[in-house]
């Protein structure tokens, strides 16, 4: 376990940094602490959310003052913290950490993905090789995040890599496969947003009937699959 760097950020929130770097050793990192954590909690412990390169702890104050016991420490937020660094630092067992891998057939192009062909312009491909890279990666679901079930991603190509819009758009249909920067994801809701619309999936990413209620879980993996429009109705 690398070096933890903790950062009070209320009397409520403890943020945990692994690494400066995102890449998939660091996200594993987060995973098993998370994995410890969760198998043994301590007393006030209320959520735990994952970054990139971090999470941050949740907790109640008053429960942790009662009820964690830590020598030289005043504080919840010192108690938690002396907590996590004990743990970890001396676990010896690995977590086993569940990882799915999901296809998510996309529509790409056409009022499906108005911006595919902005893509292909800025990078100088054509939009038969923007979907060709795009299909071809596995990609890591590092967090979710921005909206319910919204999948930050990790392993996108650098070839198709490009800019978000200049002006963000009002609506975005929920489905909607885009690229912002290096990153690629799936809008779960129809939001606004300024990211390149390269396509659109049918599977539904929120499902606020079920528990939990998101589709993709931090540690999945998906891969896009193109599909053509079904005309034959």
């Amino acid at each position: 376990m690398p070096a933890l760097q903790f950062k009070q950020l209320s009397d409520k929130a403890l943020f945990v940094q692994f690494s400066m770097t995102i890449n998939e050793q660091t996200h594993q990192q987060i995973q098993q602490a998370i994995a410890i954590l969760q198998e043994q909690p301590f007393p006030g412990l209320i959520e735990i959310v994952p970054s990139y390169t971090n999470f941050c702890v949740y907790y109640d104050p008053f429960t942790v003052q009662k009820y964690l016991q830590q020598t030289q420490t005043t504080t919840s937020a010192e108690k938690v913290q002396q907590y996590i660094k004990t743990l970890l630092e001396h676990q010896q067992k690995e977590v086993p950490q569940e990882s799915r891998l999901i296809e998510i057939p996309v529509l790409y192009g056409g009022e499906y993905g108005p911006d595919l062909k902005e893509v292909a312009n800025i990078n100088g491909l054509t939009p038969a090789e923007v979907i060709a890279i795009h299909t071809s990666q596995e990609y890591l679901v590092h967090m979710l995040g921005f909206a319910p079930g919204f999948p930050f991603l990790g392993g996108m190509d650098q070839h198709i890599a490009t800019p978000r819009r200049a002006t963000p758009r009002l609506e975005i249909a929920a489905g909607s496969v885009g690229i912002a920067g290096e990153q690629t994801g799936i809008y779960p809701l129809s939001t606004p947003g300024g990211w390149q619309i390269i396509g659109r999936t049918t599977k539904r990413l929120f499902l606020p009937e079920q528990n939990p209620p998101t589709l993709l879980r931090a540690g999945d993996r998906i891969r896009f699959v193109e599909v053509k429009e079904d005309t034959s109705c």
